[in-house]
């Protein structure tokens, strides 16, 4: 039986955050051929991502209206989708949610993190207390069928996690020397101890604020309490 995951493609995206763990998945297929990836949105055409670069999904919602897996990226237009009932919907109705970066804030406004431990970005890892959930520090967090993980490039991680829960640690290691994912930064490991974490996320909260000017209720459930949001 084909189990589909999906995923979610919407206006202002962060590219990385659905490509990589996209391509880790449709790996994947090549070793267990039960599980198939397709890129969904409420329409098909021309998205804007918040790079430099058009993206278009292969399907709509209806075309693929119960995934096995949703995974849902973030990226600067995240906080508009949070009032995008469609979406949310959709979202919902997924066996398994998984999200990448603040992709987990739209799973908290689709109710999915209640009572859950999760992650996002570092710079609004705690607005998700605003929606039920316990925000933790982790490259990755597991909490019954929801999956979310942290910045960007963290989506690869969680990505082949799911190869592991779906196929078995063996074929997930098959996947991750498929992609050849053996990441050496050239500045090492980040020290976290050091980063300004405040006023490094004022960017990222400038665009919360801009984004939910229309839905000042939202805005004000986001960021009230975190820090200087």
């Amino acid at each position: 039986m084909t189990k589909i995951v999906a995923f979610v493609l919407y206006p202002g995206l962060t590219p990385l955050d659905l490509v990589g763990p996209l391509q880790t998945l449709t790996t994947l297929s090549a070793f267990a051929p039960e599980y198939r990836t397709v890129v969904v949105s409420e329409r098909i055409g021309s998205t804007r991502t918040d790079l430099p670069l058009l993206l278009t999904a292969s399907d709509t919602f209806e075309d693929v209206p119960r995934p096995h897996t949703v995974v849902v990226p973030g990226g600067l237009g995240t906080y508009r989708q949070l009032a995008n009932h469609a979406l949310l919907d959709y979202v919902r109705g997924a066996e398994h949610a998984a999200s990448v970066c603040t992709g987990s804030l739209i799973l908290g406004a689709a109710g999915l993190l209640e009572g859950r431990r999760a992650t996002s970005h570092w710079a609004v890892r705690d607005t998700l207390a605003a929606f039920g959930a316990i925000p933790v520090a982790e490259r990755w967090v597991e909490d019954g069928n929801v999956i979310t993980a942290a910045g960007v490039s963290a989506g690869i991680d969680l990505a082949l996690h799911l190869a592991e829960r779906f196929a078995g640690p063996e074929v997930a290691r098959h996947v991750q020397l498929a992609i050849e994912y053996d990441p050496e930064p050239p500045l090492g490991p980040l020290d976290w101890n050091t980063v300004d974490t405040t006023a490094l996320a004022e960017p990222i909260r400038r665009a919360m604020r801009a984004e939910l000017a229309d839905h000042p209720d939202l805005l004000s459930r986001l960021t009230s309490g975190v820090g200087s949001a």
